[in-house]
């Protein structure tokens, strides 16, 4: 059987498995009209036909060193990663949210291709379709990818062939990653760093030799010192021992034109007041339970998209990472939002995606030890990963049926980071979604409660300010 191996990457992504916490991106939409099992089927069969790796598996080989290859799934039957349910009674969220724990809980089944989609019935008057996807096939903007081919932006359009989706790609504001607009000098860095990886390792056959190259990354331009040296973040709920059960929340959806609002008047991005207010709600939850928050730090993981102009509609994963401290200390709203503006910024200009990326590179051409490695040095110094994907602008289609709402999980693979938060916009509004060790936050629906109520605080006193300055505009004419 013909194979061929893994990018150093989606390697390194393979290998992060935790023993009970996966790498394995979990993703639903929700319709108003039933889906038609059987048509998704068709287009799933049509619409993936162009991404191999779809089809095949991951097996590992090697003499010395075995590594990831993708193999073409013997006897491949793309109805098998797909399954027809029902919504269980009393088919309320409550029911739909257990259905999500349990898939999130479940590894993927790694002797056939690492995917899955369930269409389910009975939710509300229409459907869901939840996907699960292990991070090895691709990133955010590989998971884009495969929506704009599996989703059409008319009712009726054709089986065959799928038309690219408007407001999908890349803007100045909304980008695919929280700090992607401020990175293409950054990404040119990233490209040229891996280029002398890569020529450094063509010679490497041993894993120690493997190690060694490890300080071309650092010490080539010191970009990791500053994070290495951190403290690592203290405990808190959102860190501990992790069980297999996982547990799922989404948020109400909040308008952009809100968002723009609330940023307007100190020049804050999207993506500023959207962590701003996830961040309102991680020290509210904290306090309750027990965190002194005006004494405390919570770090979060960041991917940055470093994927070259063009390559867009490829899978795999080209993104490097950056912590972000959050300012939980703050109490007031606008606060809060002034001081992630600040160190939003900061980070915008930071090497450090290029070096993680550079190194992630390279741990991902040897044995998993090696990537663990990586996953605990780093973990150490965040609570949780956070992500924010920008989605399609307008209204989408599967099978005829039309999307009311898209929701993910990122997964908070390793062994130290108990939370994935992750945001993602669809037809000009927001939804922030988390998934959590049910050990460690057995009530994921307090966060994002609580980030619906400190985005409105937050909307409501620019809207007071506004007040307040109009009668004196007005005597002043």
């Amino acid at each position: 059987m013909a194979t061929h191996p893994m990018a150093p990457m989606d390697a390194a992504w393979y290998h992060i498995d935790g023993p009970v916490n996966f790498a394995m991106v979990t993703g639903i939409l929700l319709t108003g009209e039933p889906l038609d099992f059987d048509r998704v089927k068709a287009v799933y069969r049509q619409r993936l036909a162009r991404f191999d790796r779809f089809r095949q598996r991951v097996v590992e080989k090697g003499l010395a060193v075995a590594t990831p290859h993708w193999e073409d799934m013997p006897g491949f039957d793309i109805g098998a990663q797909l399954h027809h349910v029902a919504l269980p009674e009393p088919r309320d969220q409550a029911a739909l949210v257990d259905l999500i724990n349990d898939l999130a809980s479940t590894p993927l089944d790694r002797e056939r291709p690492l995917w899955q989609a369930h269409v389910v019935d009975g939710v509300g008057g229409g459907s869901a379709l939840i996907m699960r996807m292990h991070h090895c096939i691709g990133d955010g903007t590989a998971a884009m990818a495969v929506c704009r081919e599996l989703f059409d932006t008319t009712r009726r359009a054709p089986l065959e062939g799928a038309p690219t989706i408007p407001g999908a790609q890349r803007s100045p504001e909304r980008a695919d990653t929280l700090f992607a607009p401020a990175l293409a000098t950054v990404a040119r860095s990233a490209r040229a760093m891996l280029a002398t990886v890569d020529a450094a390792l063509d010679t490497v056959a041993r894993p120690q030799q493997l190690l060694d190259k490890a300080a071309l990354v650092v010490d080539g331009a010191g970009m990791l010192a500053g994070e290495l040296l951190k403290r690592p973040d203290p405990a808190s709920p959102f860190k501990g021992e992790f069980g297999l059960q996982k547990r799922v929340a989404w948020s109400e959806p909040v308008a952009l034109a809100d968002v723009k609002t609330i940023g307007a008047p100190s020049d804050a991005k999207i993506n500023d007041v959207l962590v701003a207010a996830m961040t309102g709600a991680l020290r509210a939850y904290l306090g309750k339970r027990g965190i002194d928050v005006r004494h405390t730090t919570v770090r979060a993981m960041v991917p940055v998209d470093l994927r070259p102009p063009g390559r867009e509609r490829e899978l795999g994963n080209e993104f490097g990472l950056v912590i972000l401290e959050l300012a939980v200390q703050k109490r007031e709203g606008l606060q809060r939002l002034r001081l992630t503006k600040t160190r939003m910024d900061a980070l915008k200009r930071s090497p450090e995606p290029v070096a993680i990326m550079a190194l992630f590179n390279l741990f991902g051409r040897g044995p998993k030890a090696f990537q663990d490695f990586a996953v605990d040095l780093f973990g150490s110094k965040a609570s949780v990963v956070m992500t924010n994907v920008a989605g399609p602008r307008k209204k989408l289609y599967l099978g005829g049926v039309p999307i009311d709402r898209f929701m993910f999980w990122v997964p908070h693979p390793g062994r130290q980071l108990g939370m994935g938060i992750s945001i993602l916009s669809y037809k000009g509004q927001a939804t922030l979604a988390v998934i959590a060790d049910a050990h460690l936050v057995p009530d994921p629906e307090t966060i994002t409660a609580g980030f619906n109520r400190e985005f409105a605080r937050m909307l409501q006193a620019i809207r007071r300010r506004r007040t307040k300055r109009a009668p004196a505009r007005r005597q002043g004419a």
